[in-house]
């Protein structure tokens, strides 16, 4: 396709299931377990502040595949299937001529196999719904076009890197949008264990802990080793799909996004491992190259997975749907910015029906009291949950809600927050204020409040 259609770049998603943002070398990671992602991060574009807008598989899928908030694809929780007449991704570049493929985890059917009315439009399907559940890290079992079941050979990883490069190359001809789709580093349900290749966890036992889970505990201690190699064996993956891009002389007119659907805060936050709206559940590993995107440094503007189908739309040159909620990116690579959110808005409704807003500095969140998660997807009352500032506190160890010194600065997210959720069609919520409690701190100057 390089030589055929050059004004048409392919697409290729590469996703993760429930990896930090700091598993990686460019947001501090000392393990060395991403050079392949490192190396598209800073030669490509680094979204190094990308967030997720619903820190759970299937809702945050959804949103990626749609540009839209969990609450409007009516995906706020897990084992909801996606509408079947849902504009997504696929339908998208199917529209314009381009062949589409989907290779490994969906998580947006109500069944399985998936049927092809749930496949949100993709032509090549080599997929399953959830993929924990059909297959083990060294037996994986998925489902063709056909609804047959193929079993794939080797790690769980390399057998889906190895469809999607077969894919490549049967499709190098025609402009495509190819999406692969990782379950790691997720753990394997039933064993409760994040399961890396033969002798990956043992080289990573022992190593760098971030600072959230060193103080908080968890089960980090136990799970960081086979978590990491994980990791590691998905850089490796990447790469060899990037080398085989090369050497079929289409990397030049490839975008290639990497990004997860979340983070993972081993059970410190709740008993879950995501599900909460703090930075170790809601940051993203995110970096892309290609055309429009080579040389395009680091982005600090906030980012959120909303913003990544319109993106790609637009980096192809393709129409972006009105409705959407996200924006592209790319005028922020130009040193456009007017215009873009000041803030991230965070929805979760399983674990906890909650809601938040980050800026640059501040993180702000309330709960709903009464709501355990998984009932509904919005509540009309919360009440105020944390308020960190990272500036001071990057891995939100101190919460600062109801701190006299904060209030102006509650005040204001507040208000960003009321104004975010209308925007998504929610109802104006009432939002019960934290307690007043006493600071020995300093009080926060006013021009601080909207940083």
């Amino acid at each position: 396709m390089g030589k055929k259609h050059p004004d048409r770049p392919n697409v290729v998603v590469v996703f993760t299931d429930q990896q930090r943002w700091d598993t990686t070398g460019v947001n501090g990671n000392p393990m060395n377990l991403t050079p392949n992602f490192d190396r598209m991060a800073q030669h490509g574009t680094h979204v190094a502040r990308s967030f997720t807008c619903q820190p759970l598989c299937g809702p945050a899928r959804s949103c990626l595949q749609t540009g839209l908030y969990a609450t409007e694809t009516g995906l706020f929780v897990n084992h909801i299937p996606l509408p079947s007449d849902a504009l997504t991704m696929a339908r998208c570049f199917r529209q314009a001529g381009y062949d589409t493929g989907y290779i490994g985890k969906w998580h947006l059917a109500g069944e399985e196999p998936v049927p092809e009315g749930q496949r949100g439009g993709y032509e090549y399907w080599l997929g399953a719904n959830i993929l924990e559940w059909t297959s083990e890290p060294y037996d994986t079992i998925v489902y063709d076009n056909d609804c047959r079941p193929v079993k794939l050979p080797g790690y769980r990883v390399d057998a889906l890197t190895d469809a999607a490069i077969g894919y490549v190359v049967d499709h190098q001809d025609n402009p495509f949008h190819l999406f692969l789709s990782f379950l790691e580093p997720h753990q394997q349900n039933y064993l409760d264990d994040f399961v890396a290749p033969d002798g990956y966890r043992e080289r990573y036992m022992g190593g760098w802990i971030p600072p959230d889970l060193a103080a908080l505990g968890g089960s980090a201690h136990q799970h960081l080793g086979g978590y990491y190699g994980a990791v590691k064996r998905i850089d490796e993956a990447l790469g060899r799909l990037l080398d085989a891009l090369k050497s079929l002389d289409l990397v030049g007119n490839t975008i290639v996004i990497f990004t997860s659907d979340h983070g993972c805060h081993f059970r410190t936050r709740n008993g879950c491992h995501k599900c909460s709206c703090h930075e170790s559940s809601i940051r993203l590993p995110t970096a892309i190259q290609g055309p429009g995107f080579d040389g395009g440094g680091r982005i600090p503007d906030l980012v959120s997975t909303v913003d990544l189908l319109p993106t790609l739309l637009d980096a192809a040159g393709l129409p972006i749907p009105e409705h959407v909620r996200g924006r592209s990116i790319l005028p922020l690579l130009r040193g456009e910015r007017d215009g873009w959110p000041e803030e991230v808005f965070i929805q979760v409704s399983e674990m906890q029906v909650g809601r938040a807003v980050r800026t640059q500095r501040w993180k702000y969140s309330v709960v709903a009291p009464d709501l355990d998660g998984g009932e509904q997807p919005a509540s009309d009352g919360y009440v105020e949950a944390f308020l960190y500032d990272l500036q001071t506190d990057p891995y939100e160890l101190t919460n600062l809600v109801g701190l006299d010194s904060h209030l102006e600065v509650a005040a204001v997210m507040r208000e960003r927050l009321i104004r975010r959720m209308v925007q998504a069609g929610e109802a104006e919520p009432e939002i019960e204020l934290a307690p007043v409690r006493r600071s020995d701190g300093r009080l926060v100057r006013p021009e601080e409040t909207r940083q």
